[in-house]
């Protein structure tokens, strides 16, 4: 790879730093204290006014689940499986389905039981730009949306706007296993259906 081209990946670097914090829902006051890199350097990066270094990319890397490769958009190899490495953040186990930053994002998600939830107490919220589509695969799932509390059962979808306040817990008494899909932009699902047969 020439110096220019290196130049170019590394510039294309700062919209998918961005579009994997977006998908995130976190700020890049949480994200300078998650990598230690100081938030005037975040900003930068994002912005592409600065170039990262292996210093940067590792933590990030790290702090989004996603292999350095991904993050700095290393030309594709032809294969076209996807080799999904899960990753624990907060008790709760991410398996990324999808494995470009633009556009719509899948993940599967599995939830360990939560003795909080089941004692009543309501799970965090947060909003966000983007809108998010919910499949539930197994188990019980609640999701804490505005001031409704409503508990999702295997087969049972949920779509919604994540500027509103949400959040999700496991409400059985065995993990919870679900498909998240995200638009960080607020693209929606799009669910196709046979045609009726006119009469």
């Amino acid at each position: 790879m020439s110096d220019d081209d290196l130049s170019q990946v590394l510039t294309a670097v700062g919209p998918r730093l961005r579009a994997l914090r977006s998908a995130r829902g976190t700020t890049l006051a949480r994200l300078s204290e998650e990598t230690g890199i100081s938030l005037s350097t975040l900003s930068r990066l994002e912005s592409g006014q600065r170039e990262p270094t292996l210093k940067h990319l590792l933590p990030l890397a790290r702090a989004h689940g996603v292999p350095l490769d991904e993050l700095v958009g290393a030309p594709a190899t032809g294969d076209p499986r996807i080799h999904p490495r899960p990753f624990t953040r907060q008790g709760k186990t991410w398996v990324p389905l999808t494995r470009h930053l633009g556009g719509m994002h899948a993940y599967k998600q599995v939830m360990p039981v939560d003795k909080d939830a089941r004692s009543g107490t309501r799970p965090e919220q947060r909003s966000h730009e983007g809108y998010e589509w919910l499949y539930v695969l197994s188990g019980r799932l609640l999701l804490a949306l505005g001031e409704h509390d409503l508990v999702l059962t295997a087969g049972e979808a949920a779509e919604f706007d994540t500027r509103t306040p949400h959040g999700f817990a496991n409400a059985g008494d065995h993990p919870v296993e679900f498909l998240a899909l995200y638009g960080a932009q607020g693209e929606r699902v799009h669910v196709r259906v046979r045609p009726t047969a006119r009469t």
